[in-house]
């Protein structure tokens, strides 16, 4: 299959693309004006204000779906949101610890995370383009993905994601071929030092940040094609679910160890959606609510069920269970020397 016959899969017309690509830009647009127009450490209730918007009109997106789509639909879009929103939510533990490593001030956070913000959506962006053209050409596809979605769960559950900022190829790279200073300048990317350009660490953190969530995009990307392959609910549930990351961020930053429980509620997601993927490699016969198309298959209305309880429940029992004591030092603990860039 050719790109113009994937542009005819979308299902919609570009200008209900465009337009969502313009929604979005001119959210974030009065996002950056009014939330952090200048340098100053967010607090709680601009941070919740922001929560709740970007919350809010997720939500209302959904119910637009429902009534232009039908509640099928509405709710592929839900489940979607669902499972990429707890994954953002799993993710902001790493943007702790990347910020945490390179000693970013609060106040410098937000714009980081705004550019990271930009290119996470340009990023998923390509890899929907992607998936729906691998779908398409190649419809075993969806078994690879199923698989590797079962291996992502139960890696997540063992908690094997550890990260080592010092040893990341990303940081070892730009301490070898960009001329960086350890001093920050504002929310400035770059500055100037001895008379010539260098990055400031916040260019390093961007860095960083851009090629984590696209190795988390790896992982969610997958998640979102077992609940639906109609490219424009992937797009604009996985939009929705990363624009409000920034306020969230810094509304959860100093207690996100609360969530300690979360990652098994994912695990167990991502796990149900990989079977419901490889499931339909299953033949069946007969007319029932778990045969489609004369292959095995959970209804979208049961899914969406699971996902709510089970992210629900793991979110309850985190808030109600204490985490478990660390036995040890963190491991990201360094003296200035071994955070030096340059």
């Amino acid at each position: 299959m050719g790109w113009d016959l994937l542009w005819e899969a979308t299902l919609e017309p570009w200008y209900l693309y465009a337009g969502f690509i313009g929604f979005v830009i001119a959210m974030l647009v009065i996002d950056l004006k009014f939330f952090h127009a200048e340098e100053h450490e967010p607090t709680a209730r601009e941070s919740g204000i922001w929560v709740a918007i970007w919350i809010g009109l997720a939500l209302v997106f959904g119910v637009i779906v429902y009534f232009w789509k039908g509640g099928s639909t509405a709710a592929e879009y839900f489940a979607g949101y669902l499972i990429e929103y707890s994954l953002s939510v799993d993710n902001m533990f790493v943007f702790v610890l990347i910020f945490s490593y390179f000693r970013v001030p609060l106040a410098y956070q937000h714009q980081v995370l705004f550019y990271g913000i930009l290119g996470a959506m340009i990023f998923r962006g390509i890899f929907i383009a992607l998936g729906v053209a691998l779908i398409n050409n190649f419809e075993w596809i969806i078994y690879v993905f199923g698989a590797f979605l079962i291996y992502t769960a139960f890696r997540i559950a063992r908690g094997t994601e550890e990260v080592h900022p010092e040893e990341n190829p990303v940081l070892k790279f730009a301490q070898k071929r960009i001329r960086t200073t350890t001093r920050f300048d504002g929310q400035k990317l770059f500055t100037m030092e001895n008379g010539k350009r260098v990055a400031t660490p916040l260019l390093i953190v961007l860095i960083f940040i851009e090629v984590t969530d696209i190795i988390f995009a790896i992982d969610s990307i997958p998640a979102i094609f077992g609940i639906t392959t109609d490219p424009f609910i992937v797009l604009t549930s996985n939009v929705f679910a990363i624009l409000g990351l920034r306020a969230l961020y810094f509304l959860l930053a100093g207690f996100m160890d609360r969530f300690h429980l979360l990652k098994y509620g994912l695990a167990i997601v991502l796990g149900f959606v990989g079977l419901k993927m490889l499931g339909t490699a299953v033949p069946c016969g007969g007319e029932s609510m778990f045969c489609h198309d004369h292959h095995l298959s959970v209804p979208i209305w049961m899914s969406l069920g699971i996902i709510v309880v089970t992210l629900g429940l793991t979110v309850f029992l985190s808030l109600k269970l204490p985490p478990p004591p660390h036995d040890q030092d963190p491991p990201y603990e360094h003296d200035d020397q071994d955070r030096r860039l340059a």
